[in-house]
């Protein structure tokens, strides 16, 4: 293995993280992550951001929005 370096470990950073990518390059920034603060920290706030975004969409809107945007839509569909 060899550190990728900073530029190839942040550009593919998304890809990383969804376990995307060869398994050289994802060892190679895995090995990277290990010794580079500033990249480990980026990684860190892309799991955060992933997480919260894994989270957002199970939310479901409630019962009398999504009732109110239905009727919405089938108004604007009429008009048509």
């Amino acid at each position: 293995m060899s550190d990728c370096g900073c530029e190839k470990a942040k550009a593919e950073l998304e890809e990383y993280l969804h376990q995307e990518l060869s398994e050289q390059d994802f060892q190679d920034i895995t090995e990277h992550l290990a010794h580079c603060d500033d990249c480990s920290t980026e990684h860190l706030v892309g799991i955060a951001l992933t997480e919260k975004m894994r989270k957002a969409c199970r939310e479901q809107a409630p019962a009398e929005l999504r009732q109110a945007v239905e009727l919405k839509l089938r108004s604007l569909t009429a008009k048509q």
